[in-house]
């Protein structure tokens, strides 16, 4: 196989694209690197990217029930997360160690758009 996966990105829609930035920057501790106001952000964090765009009569993530869930990223320390981003506020579920051998927690965003954040147990 010759054709290598360099990074992903998910893509989402928020209502207030402003204030869905400045959430994935200071409490989820994601990186701005792109960004048209109004339209999109695409926020990162190392290898793992969202690119939010703004649809203001989109669907509210909280409405869809499980499909609201997106992602699921295999970290090297996911307690250490959990214990930055909770400090910051962010709705989290402390992690979990799971039967087939990961460690996991889940992340609400302040959209309603739900990711799994995960690590590798022993």
């Amino acid at each position: 196989m010759s054709a290598r996966i360099q990074r992903v990105s998910f893509v989402l829609a928020v209502h207030d694209l402003a204030r869905s930035t400045a959430y994935w920057r200071d409490v989820l501790g994601w990186t701005l690197e792109f960004d048209d106001p109004g339209n999109w952000s695409f926020m990162f964090r190392d290898r793992v990217g969202v690119h939010l765009g703004e649809c203001k009569d989109a669907i509210a993530p909280a409405e869809l029930g499980d499909h609201s869930y997106f992602g699921y990223v295999v970290m090297d320390d996911v307690d250490a997360y959990h214990a930055e981003i909770s400090a910051r506020g962010a709705e989290c579920r402390a992690p979990e160690d799971k039967p087939w051998g990961m460690r996991e927690m889940v992340v609400r965003t302040i959209d309603g758009h739900r990711m799994m954040f995960a690590q590798q147990l022993g």
